[in-house]
């Protein structure tokens, strides 16, 4: 199903407003932080919607990770705000979880509009980082790092977010080993995800359910579940399952492994790598073309490759 639909796929024309949009006209009402309580040291990564720096809080002199959103006075930072607002609300929501790079606070400079959005710092690589000096991952060091990821994901979608952006380059890696994912710049509720459609996607393509290639907003949490599986098959092979880069070339080589799964199965599609038949079975589970034969977060934890 997901495979044809892939084949004739068109984007409908922008009908609403996104949420972001529908917000310019009523400014809600948060309590935000001035970013003169923190001091900015330096530069340390860009995302799909803004730039990240390490600062320190003044006032408590912690390092922190900020995450620059540049505005151009007030009505751009009204604009800005509802999805600021939906990033954060998502990181408070997973407050706690260790797999979930803490929120600090909400911050802004009045003067120029900027929207600052205060984290924990992570002092470790990315996990795309991390694979480029040690790959590929032996089967029980890619059971720990799925059963974390997976936890996030099953706590997401619990409270009723998608992510839709996760990738190698989403998941930091701790210095006790440990993964935190973060990147939460794609994030939406489900109910959400229609409304969105007509907008030019900003999550990664490579990592991208059959579902969200369609582009008519027919997709929910289990897109998720198939950039993890994505992110296993990486973990175990030390090379990205799709690495096509335009939306076309990734329909058609994404029709071919679709191809190659369905003639051979996706556990004999990955015959080279050395796993046990339980943990093909998770890939598999987790790898499925058909969103609603894909396992969701919850029940791929349930699996005896992880309780066993």
């Amino acid at each position: 199903m997901a495979a044809a639909a892939l084949a004739s796929h068109k984007r409908p024309a922008p009908e609403e407003a996104s949420p972001v949009e529908a917000g310019k006209n009523k400014r809600p009402r948060y309590q935000l932080e001035d970013i003169d309580d923190y001091e900015m040291l330096e530069e340390i990564g860009e995302g799909v919607f803004g730039v990240v720096a390490k600062a320190r809080d003044r006032r408590t002199r912690e390092i922190v990770a900020v995450k620059w959103f540049r505005g151009d006075g007030e009505d751009r930072a009204t604009v800005m705000l509802p999805a600021v607002m939906i990033e954060a609300g998502c990181l408070a929501a997973c407050r706690g979880h260790p797999g979930v790079v803490q929120l600090r606070s909400v911050a802004t400079d009045e003067a120029t509009g900027d929207l600052y959005i205060v984290m924990e710092l992570v002092a470790g690589p990315s996990l795309r980082s991390h694979l480029t000096t040690r790959r590929p991952f032996s089967e029980d060091e890619t059971r720990d790092s799925m059963r974390q990821l997976l936890r996030v994901a099953e706590k997401l979608h619990a409270k009723g977010m998608i992510h839709r952006n996760i990738n190698p380059d989403n998941i930091l890696v701790g210095p006790d080993g440990a993964l935190k994912v973060c990147g939460f710049g794609c994030t939406t509720p489900e109910k959400c995800v229609w409304k969105l459609c007509p907008e030019k996607p900003a999550w990664t393509l490579q990592y991208c359910a059959p579902e969200q290639l369609i582009g008519f907003g027919c997709y929910g949490p289990k897109a998720d579940v198939w950039a993890l599986g994505c992110v296993m098959a990486e973990l175990l092979t030390g090379e990205p399952l799709l690495t096509a880069t335009t939306e076309d070339e990734m329909i058609e080589q994404m029709e071919d492994v679709h191809d190659e799964f369905d003639n051979m199965g996706v556990e004999e599609a990955f015959e080279e790598i050395d796993l046990s038949l339980a943990g093909r079975e998770v890939l598999a589970g987790l790898l499925a073309f058909d969103s609603d034969e894909r396992l969701t977060a919850a029940d791929a934890l349930k699996h005896r490759w992880f309780t066993e």
